[in-house]
């Protein structure tokens, strides 16, 4: 099945829009081949501000009204208490957001934007979508998230290079009970990176100190500015680590 056969079958579709590489293409590819579609963007304390900055702006470009939804899944135990399955539950309780808020505007079929490349097998989300009956185009057109990154820079769409990035919540460790401070601190960890020049890396919590994740590459100017790091970091964390493991 191609994309355009796809929305063929399905004119009218939501989309679970995060504003990353994904659902991006996935919305510029409904518009494109003539879908009615409606974002949905889920607001919770596991989503950085500016996940949502960069969804209104794809949005505002492509012309496709998104609607934010607001969220709560720290509320749940199951979610709060951190278990290994606990992404099952959390999808559950943002696409539940979601099938809501699109019947009541109209729509009965929803996507998401997993991909041909996302193993499946270890993510227990993927389970909670299937049980919404929730869509994944990508995932069923065969398409790579390098096929992906590839075409969105062929259309011009500003997220085709935008690293890859997981909710908040996996910067802390299982079993460690996730509160709205430790999901703060990690957002502020993380902003003061970006704001250092940083791309692509991590801020783990590690039983009150930060474990910096970046790509070898960057190994010496992590080191050259471990001062600055310092200093940015602190407020948040008792220590400061390097993994070296190089792993993100």
């Amino acid at each position: 099945m191609t994309l355009t056969e796809f929305f063929s079958r399905y004119p009218k579709v939501a989309l679970g829009f995060s504003g990353g590489v994904d659902s991006a293409y996935l919305l510029y590819c409904a518009k494109k081949y003539g879908a009615q579609v409606g974002a949905f963007f889920v607001k919770t304390p596991f989503q950085p501000a500016f996940e949502l900055a960069d969804a209104q702006r794809l949005a505002r470009e492509l012309g496709v009204e998104l609607t934010v939804l607001q969220a709560t899944p720290l509320q749940e135990p199951q979610i709060r208490e951190n278990p290994k399955n606990r992404c099952y539950f959390c999808k559950k309780v943002i696409f539940s957001t979601i099938v809501k808020a699109a019947k009541e505007a109209g729509y009965s079929v929803l996507l998401d934007g997993t991909n041909a490349s996302d193993d499946v097998a270890d993510r227990p989300g993927y389970q909670a979508l299937q049980e919404l009956n929730v869509l994944s185009p990508l995932r069923l057109c065969g398409l790579t998230k390098d096929e992906i990154r590839k075409h969105s820079q062929e259309v011009g769409l500003f997220t085709w290079d935008k690293p890859a990035y997981a909710c908040l919540a996996t910067r802390i460790p299982t079993g460690t009970p996730i509160t709205d401070s430790l999901l703060q601190n990690t957002e502020a960890a993380e902003d003061c990176l970006r704001k250092l020049g940083f791309r692509d890396f991590r801020v783990r919590y590690l039983a009150g100190s930060a474990r910096i994740q970046v790509p070898a590459s960057d190994f010496p100017r992590i080191i050259a500015m471990r001062q600055s790091i310092r200093q940015a970091l602190l407020p948040y964390y008792d220590h400061i680590l390097l993994d070296l493991e190089e792993r993100l």
